[in-house]
């Protein structure tokens, strides 16, 4: 197994997203500049260039022709994935926080934060086949939920927007109408603010992870809890293998302290739980700054954890063992799986 380091970025790294066939992988990052791997060698493709400001979140269409990022510019771009070239450019009073597009590309949800006497708002954009006849008109437009919403994603069909943000409530919206239809209980639900949002491959439920030092799993259409994660760190981000029931957690301290902390107490590393059983099962140790992205491979295989420079995990799926490098130095690093504790050297 030979772990993959992909640099690039100059600034962290806020997103990532594989397409659907996982042969490519879009990093986005407050360097402004999303850019394109190929997520076999972690060869740099290209960049996308042209927003001016951090880039917070991205999309890609099903056929990998399309990319939509959201930025801190106040905007939110459309891009042709092969030519690299902007094919429009939607404008908004405000900076673009999540974007995702729907079950066949026709539309797109986008978050944008309050600023100035805005306030958050979830917007719904139709996506037209052809580029010249794309409009900026907004399709839905909800507004009501206090404080920033950090994501908002599509449920079952189309039928269905799924939002959480700071104030720490998942709410479910009819996509057609703009009416609320639910809410997640406040007992059972998060103490602080939702910063990640992730949906199973079949849509049927979803993950969610909070600064209260939990992830949550929730069924998509009744917004019935299932499962609780806790942790004993702040969780940044949340991934789902679509092969395994695993899931995988991803934080640490806040990154305005991490300067002033050792990263052994700073709780960096990305930890493995058993998604029936609620069992942490695995922990991968090395990064030297909060997690804010986490991804998996649609094969299952590998995942992605963001760093300045991007670190590939190849799984290896019959041992459940982790082990990455980050550089052309021989790497100790300490995985943990089942109670027991191994050490693997690896020379990249």
């Amino acid at each position: 197994m030979r772990p993959i380091l992909m640099k690039g970025h100059e600034r962290p790294l806020t997103f990532l997203k594989y397409n659907r066939d996982g042969d490519l992988l879009f990093s986005c990052a407050k360097d402004h500049t999303p850019t394109v791997w190929f997520a076999d060698n972690g060869e740099r493709l290209g960049t996308y260039r042209g927003h001016n400001g951090a880039v917070w979140t991205c999309d890609v269409s099903r056929d990998s022709t399309r990319l939509i990022t959201g930025s801190a510019d106040q905007t939110v771009k459309l891009w042709n994935v092969q030519k690299g070239t902007q094919l429009y450019t939607f404008n908004f009073g405000s900076p673009a926080r999540s974007v995702e597009f729907a079950i066949g590309d026709k539309l797109a949800v986008i978050t944008t934060d309050p600023f100035m006497e805005l306030t958050s708002a979830i917007h719904v954009k139709r996506i037209a086949g052809d580029p010249t006849e794309q409009t900026e008109e907004s399709v839905l437009v909800i507004k009501g939920p206090q404080g920033r919403i950090n994501r908002a994603v599509w449920g079952p069909l189309n039928r269905t927007i799924i939002s959480a943000g700071e104030d720490a409530v998942i709410r479910i919206w009819d996509s057609e109408t703009g009416k609320l239809l639910k809410e997640s209980d406040k007992e059972s639900g998060h103490k602080k603010t939702i910063t990640s949002l992730t949906k199973a491959a079949d849509g049927s439920h979803f993950l969610s992870g909070s600064l209260d030092k939990s992830a949550k799993l929730w069924d998509t259409r009744t917004l019935t809890l299932i499962k609780t994660y806790s942790t004993e760190r702040p969780v940044n981000a949340v991934a789902m293998s679509p092969l395994l029931d695993h899931v995988v957690l991803g934080g640490g301290q806040d990154a305005s302290a991490v300067t002033t902390t050792d990263h052994r107490a700073g709780k960096f590393e990305a930890k493995f739980y058993d998604k029936i059983l609620q069992e942490e099962i695995g922990g991968v140790k090395g990064h030297f700054g909060p997690i804010n992205a986490l991804a998996f491979n649609p094969d299952g295989k590998r995942y992605g954890a963001n760093k300045i420079s991007l670190l590939i995990y190849n799984l290896l799926m019959k041992l459940d063992v982790v082990v990455c490098c980050a550089s052309n130095e021989p790497c100790l690093w300490k995985v943990e799986i089942y109670g027991s504790t191994d050490v693997f050297i690896i020379v990249s």
